[in-house]
């Protein structure tokens, strides 16, 4: 029982709301944390494609990776506080708009320099969608409805990086690599649509508070002082960082390493996205049966086996390994990830802007660090990939069991 009663979002706040939870809400919420994963994920397939029209390798349009990460994650700080004074609706929208011009720059590009451009400017504009999902949830629920709308954006929210490998590589072999970034643009046209009609402002003017300089400063200090908060995000950042260092590092393993074809690729990738599917129906259930810290605890255990049999099985693996070391990995990931992430922002209702743009710029950070480094390190991509995963998830298994002895203590 008491495992039970540590899950963080059980102390309930007075701000969420009591609407319930549609699926109409889930599928806006998915399509806001999704697009940019939609935008990234969508291209990995194409990098050969890509490289060869503008005289690159694959290692270097890593970077297009990487600068895409270091922009969302700073982007976000600026969001979080615009949300909360203004609400969330001219943030989504504006945000956007700019991820648009972004994906028009990076369509257009013939260089290296101009694609990482658009790739810029798209992640100032999609971090507002990104970390305005989560904030917009806070807005909406609380306690384990809070857990459950997560878990079931992060169920939906998997068929973006799972599926888009999918339609990027039958993209770019029947109609080019550019129209890859036609589509991500109508998607965004779309959610923009759909978000307007069915959803709307959910942060009135009654709840805002004006920030100055100052004080957002401050509130971020007091964020990342406040150890109910900082060691639960860290972790979980540290988490999802091994998740995009797979990203980065996939089309090398993939397809010059196991010697997959663009559409092969696509198709694993889409095969991964139903362990992610179980993970996030299986998390909610067990959290209500045996805590949702343990089941955390248990989840960044199981990512951490799945990182270590890259490090412990054959430099060149055959397709049969890899995929049994990342559907380990993402079992474990897809069961830790929504349930740490509530624990993060349960206890932030007012703050819910700030708490969640915090979060994804550490997120973001952590998959900017490590997809760089997936890009430059020098050792087999697999060894690289397994010792980024499991560095990752051992330092995170100790964050959050800290966590878990302050809160027990206090």
């Amino acid at each position: 029982m008491e495992a039970r009663t540590s899950l963080a979002i059980a102390a309930t706040q007075p701000h969420a709301s009591t609407q319930p939870l549609t699926g109409k809400v889930v599928a806006l919420l998915a399509g806001l944390a999704a697009i940019s994963m939609l935008s990234t994920n969508i291209i990995l397939p194409a990098f050969a494609d890509i490289g060869e029209d503008l005289g690159v390798t694959a290692r270097e349009l890593g970077l297009t990776l990487s600068s895409f990460f270091i922009t969302f994650a700073l982007g976000q700080l600026v969001v979080g506080p615009l949300a909360d004074r203004y609400g969330r609706q001219k943030l989504v929208l504006g945000g956007l708009s700019v991820f648009v011009v972004g994906t028009v720059i990076a369509g257009l590009a013939t260089t290296l320099d101009v694609l990482i451009a658009g790739r810029v400017v798209q992640a100032l504009g999609v971090c507002a969608a990104s970390v305005l999902s989560r904030a917009i949830a806070r807005d909406l629920f609380e306690g384990e409805t809070l857990a459950r709308a997560l878990s079931l954006t992060m169920i939906a929210t998997a068929a973006a990086p799972g599926f888009s490998p999918l339609a990027g590589s039958v993209l770019s072999v029947t109609l080019g690599w550019r129209a890859i970034f036609i589509l991500v643009g109508l998607a965004a046209v779309v959610l923009a649509f759909f978000y307007v009609r069915d959803l709307g402002e959910t942060h009135p003017a009654d709840r805002r508070a004006p920030h100055s300089t100052k004080s957002v400063v401050l509130a971020y200090g007091r964020l990342a002082l406040d150890k109910r908060f900082i060691l639960p995000a860290l972790s979980m950042s540290l988490l999802m960082s091994g998740l995009f260092a797979s990203f980065a590092a996939a089309p090398a393993i993939l397809m010059q390493g196991i010697g997959l074809t663009s559409l092969q690729t696509g198709l694993y990738f889409a095969a991964t996205v139903f362990v992610v599917f179980a993970a996030g129906m299986a998390a909610p259930r067990l959290a209500h049966r045996y805590g949702a810290r343990i089941i955390t605890l248990a989840g960044i255990a199981c990512a951490m086996i799945g990182g270590g049999l890259l490090l412990v099985g054959p430099a060149a693996p055959g397709l049969g390994w890899y995929a049994l070391s990342m559907i380990t990995f993402l079992w474990g990931m897809g069961l830790a990830n929504p349930l740490g992430t509530a624990i993060t922002m349960g206890p932030f209702g007012k703050e819910a802007g700030m708490a969640s743009a915090l979060l994804g710029f550490l997120s973001m950070g952590a998959a900017a660090l490590t997809t760089w480094l997936a890009s430059v390190l020098s050792f087999a991509p697999v060894t690289t990939l397994g010792g980024i995963q499991t560095t990752a998830c051992l330092v995170a298994l100790v964050l959050f069991l800290l966590r878990g002895q302050k809160n027990e203590s206090s």
